[in-house]
């Protein structure tokens, strides 16, 4: 029987980003999509100018629904929020699952290269670090990293304080971290920690100059298929690492970057 994820991130009207790029991929990974957007967008924020219908009356009256219908998942995970009520439904709509084994992964999207996204301010943040206490894997790049424990490493970091700084992720209450985007003893890397194993890992990379908004939803949506089929969190990082940077180099050529990779190509050829 197929794995049960309900997304919890924004839909765009355009823009292969957050539940535009995601629902495609774990679909072609066999898992079952349910959907619960936390905003409409219009574009990607990349260009500056857009707008967002905020849905937490929709969400609200959703997740009531669904409680009612019965609906149960397997995995809920989390993008894009716009305000802290956001926040205590996303936490109703775990208590409602009432599953041990219920797996949540968040994804704290609000930052990226040193600073906030345009339209994200310090209200973003503190909704992230309550959201991140929830978090059985918790999926921050570097900067986001660094906003939610409040505290700004070097970007170029040593082994001792990558694992500070994956230690203070994990006081706010996640148990396995993730963190996109880093960079340790010269060498761009991941950086992570598999409660399950009690494993820190570190997986270096090679960092192609261009930037596509909807990487990280596309990193976060393979990592979390090979989890829900019991990839170990170190291979399943090893994998989406891989697909990602595959994609970037394949969309290089790629006038519209803003709109973000083109992953049709990825999933028609089975390369996920």
């Amino acid at each position: 029987m197929n794995k049960k994820i309900c997304c919890v991130n924004d839909m765009p009207g355009a823009g292969k980003i957050a539940l535009a790029a995601m629902i495609p991929i774990l679909s072609a990974k066999g898992i079952s999509v349910t959907c619960l957007p936390t905003a409409l967008v219009s574009n990607t924020l990349d260009f500056g100018k857009f707008e967002i219908l905020d849905t937490s009356d929709y969400m609200d009256k959703t997740i009531d629904v669904w409680k009612e219908l019965g609906f149960t998942f397997d995995c809920i995970s989390t993008g894009f929020m716009v305000n802290p009520q956001q926040v205590r439904l996303v936490k109703r709509l775990i208590q409602n699952q009432k599953k041990e084994d219920l797996l949540v992964i968040v994804d704290p999207i609000m930052a990226d290269e040193g600073k906030l996204y345009n339209g994200m301010n310090n209200e973003n943040v503190k909704i992230m670090r309550e959201l991140s206490a929830c978090a059985d894997i918790l999926i921050p790049n570097f900067t986001e990293a660094c906003f939610l424990c409040d505290h700004f490493f070097e970007k170029d970091m040593t082994i001792k304080t990558a694992n500070k700084l994956i230690d203070e992720c994990r006081q706010l209450g996640a148990k396995s971290v993730v963190i996109t985007s880093a960079r340790l003893n010269g060498h761009d890397c991941v950086i992570g920690y598999d409660h399950l194993r009690d494993d820190f890992f570190t997986i270096d990379f090679q960092l192609i100059d261009a930037r596509f908004p909807g990487t990280g939803d596309i990193f976060s949506a393979v990592l979390i298929s090979d989890v829900l089929h019991d990839v170990s969190l170190h291979d399943a990082t090893f994998k989406a690492m891989n697909v990602v940077s595959e994609m970037i180099k394949e969309n290089l050529d790629k006038k519209e970057k803003f709109l973000g990779i083109s992953i049709e190509e990825f999933i028609r050829d089975g390369r996920l």
